[in-house]
């Protein structure tokens, strides 16, 4: 059970999602990414863009993204910020991807 946030303070947006279900389509999945292309990325802005941070790049000089499609809430700021053309986003099939809780 989460805490009821005191007003005026920030809450993290995991904690606001906590709620949800995300069905993933393990056949179509609504998010590709190029991992080539994401090695020659010069900055890999989807991995402080996205608000429920489901990219993460390994440590090292060589940086392999990863992408966790379990926390993805399908805002679509992934597509619009990779202007390398890694990022293959679409929606996902009825009755997959995120589901709220509340609406």
């Amino acid at each position: 059970m989460s805490a009821i946030p005191v007003r005026g303070q920030p809450v993290e947006i995991m904690e606001r999602v906590g709620e949800t279900a995300f069905v993933i389509d393990q056949n179509r999945p609504h998010i590709l990414v190029d991992a080539k292309i994401c090695l020659k990325c010069p900055h890999q802005m989807c991995q402080y863009g996205c608000p429920t941070q489901c990219y993460k790049a390994d440590e090292g000089d060589r940086q392999i993204m990863h992408f966790n499609y379990e926390g993805c809430v399908e805002c679509g700021t992934c597509d619009v910020l990779c202007d390398q053309g890694a990022v293959t986003w679409s929606m996902p099939r009825g009755g997959f991807g995120v589901q709220y809780k509340f609406g």
